[in-house]
């Protein structure tokens, strides 16, 4: 009797040994988390559109060998200005934008009004872009050279990132 008690605790141990190495197998297994995309795994770039009028396209490319998430916004500030463009919450996307490598994300920038209600004009040379880390904060800026001539006013704004370029530009 008293073997039988010993071999089937043993048993249960040995049972619960593997059961507690299969979980750890499992969870060593698991692939990491997928990072936000930031200065250090992306490519940043801004040209000009024909339409709308007024209007930018700023795009983001991945250049790791890992998909990263293009969390919110773009961060935006022309020149020297200490705040930040406004965003078109209307633009907010239905998920966060997952990029592949090699694939890129768009946010329209509304750089002037059209109807010139836009005041304290001026024309700008660069933009300071920061990303979204995920968790509601700012990475550093990187500094993107503007195209010749870009206008911005008061009325400037910038897009939720987006995957397609029709859906960056339409705000």
């Amino acid at each position: 009797m008293r073997t039988a008690r010993i071999a089937t605790t043993g048993l249960t141990l040995a049972a619960a040994l593997l059961v507690g190495t299969a979980a750890t197998t499992a969870q060593a297994a698991q692939p990491a988390p997928v990072p936000a995309c930031s200065l250090a795994n992306t490519e940043t770039t801004v040209q000009n559109v024909s339409r709308p009028i007024n209007h930018q396209l700023l795009t983001v490319t991945n250049t790791s060998a890992r998909p990263c998430f293009a969390y919110g916004h773009p961060h935006l500030a022309f020149d020297a200005a200490q705040n930040v463009v406004p965003v078109v919450d209307d633009s907010i996307p239905q998920a966060v934008v997952t990029l592949e490598p090699g694939q890129s994300a768009y946010a329209g920038i509304n750089l002037s009004a059209a109807d010139g209600s836009g005041t304290d004009g001026y024309y700008a040379s660069v933009l300071r872009v920061s990303f979204d880390d995920g968790d509601g904060t700012e990475s550093r800026a990187r500094t993107v050279t503007l195209p010749e001539g870009t206008w911005v006013d008061s009325k400037a704004a910038v897009t939720y990132w987006q995957s397609e370029v029709e859906d960056a530009l339409k705000w």
